[in-house]
């Protein structure tokens, strides 16, 4: 099976590859890797087979990936129902907070009410969700930590 994110290190920077070989390092079809050299991805020369260098290799996924990112403006959470950036609904969301300072961040999608998370730091979250209200909570103990033993024990 596919993947559609592919780790630009299983390529070995001082190796070619043929484009067979980039098809099996990265479980997809040849006219997957014929279609990269197609969008840019240069060969070493026109000849047959066609060899791609693996630094080139790698460099060319790695700019991929890099151009495919679009970070979340200040303000709003990523929905992947939508998948779209969203503000949060009715300009709240809720902070569930950790012992290390870092906690999830959860918020209702504005056009889905999906729900939305993102992992943040307490102390960013004004910079993350400018303007929105946040309710802070501190996050329950380990059930072994618990003061008084479960009642549910034999």
């Amino acid at each position: 099976m596919a993947r559609t994110r592919f780790n630009p290190r299983l390529a070995k920077v001082n190796r070619s590859y043929t484009v067979e070989e980039i098809a099996r390092l990265f479980d997809v079809h040849r006219n997957t890797v014929w279609n990269w050299i197609k969008g840019g991805l240069p060969t070493v020369d026109e000849g047959k087979p066609a060899l791609v260098q693996g630094a080139i290799l790698r460099a060319f996924l790695e700019g991929r990936r890099k151009a495919a990112k679009r970070p979340c403006p200040p303000g709003t959470l990523y929905c992947f129902k939508c998948r779209e950036h969203r503000p949060p609904a009715l300009g709240m969301a809720e902070f569930i907070a950790r012992e290390t300072g870092a906690g999830n961040l959860t918020a209702l999608c504005a056009a889905c009410e999906t729900v939305m998370n993102r992992r943040a730091r307490e102390d960013a979250l004004a910079t993350i969700l400018p303007g929105i209200e946040i309710r802070i909570r501190r996050a329950a103990g380990h059930i072994a930590e618990c003061p008084s033993p479960s009642l549910n024990c034999a």
